[in-house]
């Protein structure tokens, strides 16, 4: 049995709630701390829960909460300039993806982790933390300062935690693209439950209808890095006119921005992923989530990659005797998974930031996209089936 009673969880996002939800399941009070004074702040957009990540968050007891506020995608259509290449088979079996808004979910999480016994603290910025042989204590940007057995960095793609464990720590690496959603005034010719995934004629963007009318969109715009801040500060209707310029020759791209009233633009920011981190712990600290490993959002596996490492790593700590021990088993069960759909990513976010001959020759590629990194039984299809042995002993596994 472990000798970790206690944790203090960094970050409220996604990550940051199921660990605490897990941890408790596993027989550790928690503690989490997040940097802003409420829950939702800073979250925007909508994201994607495939079938794996809906699986972990059963373990913990919150998928229902989760599926009262998602939509259901069973649809999945690739298309290039106006013809529609292909419509991406579903998984037999398998739930479809989930579509939230981030906020939804971030609200949705909190309240369940509560409801289990998590204690969260707001307005807690960490700054620095300090090891011992029996424990590690936070320090937070207001001079308090908490105790406990562990601690666990979910704080994001700019982990202050990763940086304590390990000083070279890489950080988050731009991918020369900035993300944008928006609702338009324009209604779309298709089922409610479908997304359409588009290269046009200059970059890629999506589309679905939004219900009750219209449709939401989305779309990457290739810019140099730029903090949010930054980006926020240019009117909407200046990144309106600049997407409109882009996606001009698209159909129903340049409708879709036309009949897009710049209130109900969201200017998202420059997007990352995370390089290979060396180092996913030390003693006493250890990363899930975005803070060690934050595919490109083209994998569509991000938050549910998050959950489940989340719930991976209570897992271990209920089964293994001490907190190295049960990190390194984290660490070794996790690794693999994450750097493979990683990988996949990367190689599909490219086709989106492409230069000017590999977009000409789109038409051609996606072809064989769809049979390699698409099918249904390869590449995400496969990861979709992942399902946490939560019953099974981690010690035997990894």
């Amino acid at each position: 049995m472990s000798k970790v009673r206690t944790a203090l969880v960094i970050g409220g996002g996604v990550a940051g709630p199921v660990a605490g939800m897990a941890l408790r399941r596993a027989g550790v009070e928690v503690t989490l701390y997040e940097a802003y004074p409420t829950t939702a702040d800073g979250a925007g957009g909508s994201l994607g829960l495939a079938p794996n990540g809906l699986a972990a968050l059963e373990i913990v007891g919150a998928a229902d909460a989760v599926r009262a506020l998602a939509r259901p995608m069973p649809r999945s259509v690739m298309a290039v300039g106006r013809r529609r290449l292909d419509t991406l088979p579903t998984l037999p079996g398998l739930a479809p993806l989930q579509l939230i808004w981030r906020a939804d979910l971030h609200r949705a999480l909190y309240d369940r982790a509560v409801a289990l016994g998590v204690r969260v603290e707001h307005g807690k910025r960490l700054v620095g933390a300090e090891e011992t042989g029996s424990g590690v204590t936070a320090r937070f940007a207001d001079g308090t300062t908490a105790t406990a057995d562990i601690l666990v960095g979910a704080d994001g793609i700019r982990s202050t935690v990763r940086t304590l464990i390990d000083p070279d720590a890489p950080g988050p690496t731009p991918t020369g693209l900035l993300g944008f959603e928006a609702i338009a005034d324009f209604d779309l010719r298709q089922h409610e439950g479908t997304i359409t995934y588009a290269f046009g004629r200059r970059g890629f963007y999506l589309f679905r209808p939004h219900p009750g009318g219209g449709a939401e969109w989305g779309a990457n715009l290739p810019h140099p890095p730029m903090t949010l801040a930054e980006a926020r500060r240019i009117p909407n209707e200046e990144w309106l006119r600049r997407l409109l310029e882009h996606h001009a020759e698209d159909h129903p791209g340049a409708e879709l921005i036309r009949h897009t009233d710049p209130g109900r633009l969201q200017v998202l920011g420059s997007m990352y992923m995370m390089p290979r981190v060396p180092r996913w712990h030390s003693d006493r600290m250890v990363l899930v989530g975005d803070a060690v490993h934050a595919p490109s959002n083209s994998s569509g596996q991000g938050a549910s990659l998050a959950v489940e490492s989340a719930v991976e790593l209570a897992r271990c700590l209920r089964d293994l005797p001490d907190a190295p021990s049960a990190f390194a088993a984290y660490e070794r069960l996790r690794r693999p998974r994450v750097e493979r759909v990683a990988a996949r990513a990367a190689r599909i976010n490219g086709g989106k930031a492409a230069g000017p001959l590999a977009r000409a020759l789109m038409p051609l590629l996606m072809p064989i996209m769809l049979k390699t990194v698409m099918h249904p039984e390869r590449a995400f299809g496969v990861e979709q089936r992942h399902v946490i042995a939560w019953d099974e002993p981690a010690a035997t596994l990894g």
